[in-house]
């Protein structure tokens, strides 16, 4: 934890935690409280199978000391191998696309049973560094909760923007999370723009506690008509019948509908392409290499941290959730939820509505998100990953 004095003379704390790695290294699961099962099915105990939990509110207990735009976020710029770089350097279309594939599969980051990162509040940001990428996302929206995400590295003249709206509902023995929205990545130099999705999230309670990615993903490039059709998988209901984070697919010619490469792994581990053709088979993402003990992230300025800032913004909640303190926890989040409430009820009697500070967005006609950064790229950051 970080702190400071504004130029308004005011102290502003910041908290950063590990990021999600690979199991022994990350620290999330050491902020679980007691009785974890026992507390989520009392919660869940008078919510019907199908019902939409968007307003659904979560103790501190069930919380692990950071929000959801810092586990986006991290997705993008905690990494061990830079998956981004080998994006650009690919010598032609299929192998950018073919390393486009890998680094999608690197921004799957093993998710925690019983805990889940802060609904990020209205207005708020998260702005970090990795080297010459520079990341930035707000909150655009709180019901439905819509989070916004521009990346830009000018060394490697690449562009990324995410527009994301997790729809979660109860199913009886699990709840699922349907993540809706859009993911562009822009290979400049190429004159490439990858467009893909994100795979659902799927927490089981019963019989075997899980969390898992599930669903499909879709890569495709109409600059070169290629398109990867890929699918993560868990265990069955009952714990067997496949491999625990499976991700398998093809990527194909989408003009001719030719199938080029199989995939095959789990994300956890490795991953392989097998050309159809040639029969050649070989590894594209090691898991290892790439999200095993991920660095912290740190500040170097911190003057220069927004008060939006999720690491400010949460920092208090997350403190008591460290200490297992989890009554200054609940007081902190409630005065934060409380803020929130009262800015929400100005706005409204002044008439006015609340506009994002970094991004514009629309609506399409089947009532998507669409977000627009207003700045051409992102600056560097306070917030920096140590190399």
């Amino acid at each position: 934890m970080g702190a400071g004095v504004d130029t308004e003379g005011e102290v502003r704390r910041i908290t950063l935690t590990k990021p999600l790695s690979l199991e022994g290294g990350s620290d999330a699961a050491d902020y679980r409280s007691p009785n974890l099962l026992k507390r989520i099915l009392s919660l869940f105990k008078d919510i019907r199978p199908g019902s939409d939990l968007s307003h659904f509110k979560v103790p501190p207990q069930l919380n692990m000391p950071k929000s959801q735009l810092q586990c986006y976020g991290e997705s993008v710029y905690c990494f061990n191998e830079d998956m981004l770089r080998k994006c650009n350097n690919g010598k032609n279309p299929i192998d950018r696309f073919v390393a486009v594939v890998a680094w999608n599969i690197s921004t799957l980051r093993p998710l925690t049973f019983g805990i889940a990162p802060f609904n990020p509040i209205l207005g708020e940001t998260h702005h970090a560094s990795a080297g010459s990428l520079n990341i930035l996302l707000e909150q655009i929206s709180h019901h439905p909760p819509v989070s916004a995400l521009h990346a830009t590295d000018e060394k490697e003249n690449l562009e990324m923007i995410w527009c994301q709206l997790p729809k979660a509902k109860f199913y009886g023995t699990s709840v699922e999370v349907e993540v809706s929205g859009k993911r562009e990545l822009r290979l400049a130099n190429h004159r490439e723009t990858y467009v893909m999705n994100s795979p659902n999230l799927m927490f089981k309670f019963l019989p075997t506690p899980a969390a898992e990615w599930s669903g499909s993903i879709r890569i495709a490039c109409q600059d070169t008509g290629l398109e990867a059709e890929l699918r993560c998988k868990g265990l069955s209901f009952f714990g067997f019948g496949g491999n625990a984070r499976s991700i398998k697919g093809k990527i194909l010619d989408s003009f001719s509908s030719k199938p080029l490469y199989e995939i095959n792994g789990q994300w956890d581990r490795t991953v392989t392409v097998k050309n159809i053709e040639s029969g050649k088979v070989e590894i594209i993402y090691n898991a290892k290499d790439n999200i095993w003990r991920l660095r912290t992230p740190t500040v170097q300025d911190l003057r220069s941290v927004l008060p939006s800032e999720s690491a400010v913004a949460w920092s208090e909640v997350s403190q008591g959730i460290m200490s297992n303190d989890w009554e200054a926890a609940k007081r902190a989040k409630r005065v934060l939820e409380d803020k929130q409430r009262e800015f929400a009820r100005e706005m409204a009697s002044r008439g006015e509505t609340w506009a994002p500070k970094f991004f514009t967005y629309s609506h399409t006609k089947e009532g998507e998100w669409e977000c627009t950064p207003i700045q051409k790229s992102v600056p560097p950051a306070p917030i920096v990953v140590p190399k």
